[in-house]
């Protein structure tokens, strides 16, 4: 008969996440995992399987999470603007954090079908997120009227991802916010 498992999954994969975010999968060693999880090496192959499903399962909880907390964002304010503008001052203030899902794409582009499948699922949930509130902010006159919702969304993405790698490369909050800044005047 297995043994129950004596330990929370959830807290043993944001322990995976750290060590993945500043150290991407080729940087993470097995040691490192087990130690920032807080279980031996059988629990981990045990319960996740090996390295790379680890770091898949990672992924995809990392990037439900970042989506969560976009759509709060998104959510914020009294009119659709304000949602948008809230989601890049939050990705300004968090800017010199690792982020697994633009350094995932760094490392594997889509040379690993199950990865892109994670991230493509979660820039999918994220771009029609976005280009909702786009479509309300339209509707509000605070968007341009001839833009593409989804094209607005990419390029809001595309902004993102270049936001997160300025920060982590050492920018200033005010280089960081002049980017943020520039991307919303190009919805007027």
């Amino acid at each position: 008969m297995a043994r129950p498992r004596e330990f929370d999954v959830d807290t043993a994969l944001d322990g995976a996440i750290s060590v993945f975010r500043e150290h991407g999968f080729e940087g993470s060693s097995a040691q490192m995992l087990v130690d920032a999880m807080g279980i031996g090496r059988q629990s981990l192959y045990a319960a996740f399987g090996d390295k790379w499903q680890l770091y898949c399962s990672a992924a995809r909880r990392y990037g439900m999470g970042e989506c969560a907390v976009h759509f709060d964002g998104l959510r914020s304010g009294a009119r659709a603007i304000d949602g948008i503008t809230a989601m890049l001052r939050r990705v300004v203030e968090t800017a010199d954090q690792p982020c697994l899902g633009v350094s995932s794409i760094y490392e594997f582009g889509a040379s690993r079908p199950d990865l892109t499948e994670i991230n493509a699922l979660l820039a999918r949930s994220l771009r029609d997120a976005m280009a909702a509130r786009v479509r309300d902010a339209q509707r509000e006159g605070d968007v341009a009227s001839n833009l593409n919702p989804e094209a607005v969304a990419e390029f809001l993405i595309a902004n993102i991802a270049g936001i997160r790698v300025a920060g982590r490369g050492g920018a200033d909050r005010a280089s960081l916010t002049s980017l943020a800044d520039m991307a919303l005047r190009a919805l007027r």
